[in-house]
């Protein structure tokens, strides 16, 4: 074992439980699942529920629902009246993911769509205060765009795996088209005045942002 993986576990020893559904789903995706490593998992997991805990939000919105771990976790901080509208653009997922929604306490409060988000963002007529992006990186200048167009003033997206496993620090190949929609949204963000940012190295790097006032 790593010093890495030594303090990994001593993190997820020193913070509060994942609980016994989200694990049971985590254990399931790794199971039955192609990509489990996709799976938010317990630290970030936890670190969703307090962000909504802290921004206290009326509607979220998550762009790459997968398994339905990050969803469960933006769930579980929101207020009861509080809505999470959940896409993703796979609609094999949805046979394994919807069961987990439903059976959860909060199956009233998530709104799960299959479909494309840069097609039915604009239909649903919602203004969000909180959002999570973690769909196809090669789209993500594009969701976030969109995103900031339905986002309150002062209201909060996250967008994950903006470290890219390293990968942004290197020089990509022309074809590799993942990272280079990853490095071209940092490097557009990282521009744009009309929002505060900052990038968090937790597992592959997540980067908090809000839309000025």
């Amino acid at each position: 074992m790593t010093e890495t993986d030594r303090l990994d576990q001593y993190i997820l020893e020193h913070i509060d439980p994942e609980g016994e559904y989200l694990n049971s789903l985590y254990r399931h995706t790794h199971l039955q699942l192609l990509y489990p490593r996709m799976a938010s998992g317990h630290l970030q997991g936890r670190l969703l529920k307090m962000f909504v805990q802290m921004i206290n939000p009326t509607n979220i919105l998550e762009i790459g629902t997968y398994s339905g771990y990050s969803g469960l976790c933006l769930a579980e901080g929101m207020k009861p009246e509080g809505k999470l509208y959940t896409l993703e653009i796979n609609d094999e997922q949805e046979d394994f993911t919807r069961p987990w929604f439903e059976n959860s306490p909060y199956k009233d409060q998530i709104h799960f769509l299959i479909g494309n988000a840069l097609d039915i963002i604009p239909t649903l007529n919602v203004t969000f205060d909180m959002a999570f992006i973690d769909g196809d990186k090669r789209l993500y200048k594009e969701y976030y765009e969109l995103v900031l167009e339905h986002l309150r003033p002062g209201g909060y997206i996250l967008a994950d795996n903006t470290l890219w496993d390293g990968h942004v620090v290197e020089i990509p190949t022309p074809k590799d088209a993942q990272t280079l929609g990853i490095m071209a949204f940092n490097d557009f963000l990282a521009k744009d005045s009309r929002v505060e940012k900052v990038i968090l190295p937790l597992r592959d790097g997540l980067t908090i942002i809000r839309k000025k006032e």
